[in-house]
């Protein structure tokens, strides 16, 4: 199941962005410990990396389809299908570790989420977010509830934890080439746009272009960049503490 929120690693169209979204497995699989929670597992492409590191490993998603296959690829998991919050069935005070990465701009009760993380995360334990920096998007998605900057995804998370900080995660000059290229193409699309129907439209309008046209977009720098998209990799990301050019966030907070 491939949407372009689902990125795949078999399209080659796809690879900066499924790239972008592994560097947070890359980043808190040497972390990660104990009884781990993962929050929007999504097609579980952390699962590999994190193995032998974590003592036990439960996920949960919203679609059942990807749930049920990763359930039969890696048996030693328990994952279930679940809409959040709350995470109903998970006990209080049960994971050392929980990871949720690019899935609070999903949830519409974003505090309620928060706080349903720090219910069943061990004292002591540490949870990992990360979610897209709001500057660094290149227009309106619809699949998003919200955006954040660091200080206002700060500033929700703190009344749940003891001790918090928000990074960012950043791009090598080559991805943040492939960025800035995508940003001019999809300027390109949005001057049609001359009524600003894509901040005014109910999400549920927007998905079905949304999607057709980043779908175009992502094939068409494919096409006239074809060694830059197939040549980021892992190496092109790194954490440094917050600012506005960040492309993500990434939050670490321990209860």
């Amino acid at each position: 199941m491939y949407t372009t929120e689902i990125t795949s690693e078999n399209l080659t169209s796809d690879n900066p962005i499924h790239q972008r979204l592994l560097y947070a497995y890359t980043a808190t699989a040497p972390l990660v410990y104990g009884d781990v929670l993962e929050i929007g597992c999504g097609e579980g492409r952390g699962i590999e990396l994190m193995k032998g590191n974590f003592k036990s490993y439960t996920a949960v998603d919203k679609i059942a389809g990807m749930i049920d296959k990763l359930a039969i690829k890696h048996p030693e998991g328990k994952f279930i299908t679940m809409n959040l919050p709350p995470l109903k069935g998970l006990s209080d005070n049960s994971f050392d570790t929980i990871i949720s990465f690019q899935v609070i701009e999903h949830i519409n009760k974003d505090k309620e989420y928060l706080k349903e993380i720090a219910r069943v995360l061990k004292p002591g334990g540490k949870v990992y977010i990360t979610t897209p920096n709001r500057p660094m998007s290149l227009s309106r998605n619809p699949w998003h509830e919200r955006e954040y900057i660091g200080p206002e995804l700060e500033a929700i998370a703190k009344p749940y934890f003891s001790d918090l900080k928000v990074d960012g995660i950043f791009g090598s000059k080559r991805f943040i080439t492939y960025h800035d290229r995508n940003r001019i193409s999809v300027n390109k699309i949005m001057k049609w746009d001359v009524l600003k129907l894509q901040y005014r439209l109910p999400a549920s309008i927007l998905r079905i272009p949304y999607e057709f046209a980043n779908r175009f977009n992502r094939n068409s720098l494919l096409k006239e960049n074809d060694d830059l998209v197939k040549s980021i990799s892992q190496d092109d990301f790194f954490i440094s503490p917050y600012k506005k050019d960040a492309i993500d966030l990434f939050l670490v907070a321990k209860k």
